[in-house]
């Protein structure tokens, strides 16, 4: 990835009703936490449309409220190809997702795509989907997507904090 100053992020799962709106919630209310939700734009959507207009799953917006974070007010949507020109990371929160999402891309816009866990903690693993699941699941999604949301945020005011030099970085 360039040097080049992240200013919107998309964060992307199957529904966009479970992970991308918590992901969402939790990385707006990391930055605000650190005093830089001015300086990037946060947004969610799924590959599937099937949800569409709808807010995010009760069991996302239960375990987000439980730790300070709304959500609520989120809605379901499609990712459109508008999405890859419009945000500087789509970060997928799975294998599949950055998948779909790679085959979506424009070829010169594929770079942008990467998985959120990877990016954020250097572990190419997936956060998976808790929707068939109880309410630990969604605990543990909360857990994975905060300590990834924590590590992405330090790399951002780490980048934020470093004068450009001009040169580009594989790393963010």
């Amino acid at each position: 990835m360039s040097a080049k100053p992240i200013g919107s992020i998309l964060f992307v799962c199957l529904g966009n009703i479970c992970r991308s709106p918590l992901a969402e919630g939790v990385f707006r209310a990391v930055l605000a936490e650190r005093g830089l939700d001015h300086n990037v734009l946060i947004d969610s959507a799924g590959t599937g449309g099937w949800h569409a207009g709808e807010a995010p799953d009760r069991r996302s917006i239960a375990i987000a409220a439980l730790h300070g974070v709304d959500i609520s007010g989120q809605k379901a949507r499609k990712v459109t190809l508008d999405d890859f020109s419009g945000s500087d990371l789509v970060l997928g929160m799975d294998r599949s997702n950055v998948t779909d999402l790679k085959a979506l891309a424009p070829a010169a816009m594929r770079d942008r795509v990467q998985l959120f866990l990877e990016l954020a903690e250097g572990r190419p693993r997936d956060v998976p989907d808790p929707y068939y699941d109880g309410p630990e699941a969604f605990s543990s999604v909360y857990r994975m997507i905060r300590t990834a949301s924590e590590a992405l945020a330090t790399r951002l005011e780490a980048r934020l904090s470093t004068p450009d030099s001009g040169q580009a970085s594989s790393t963010m």
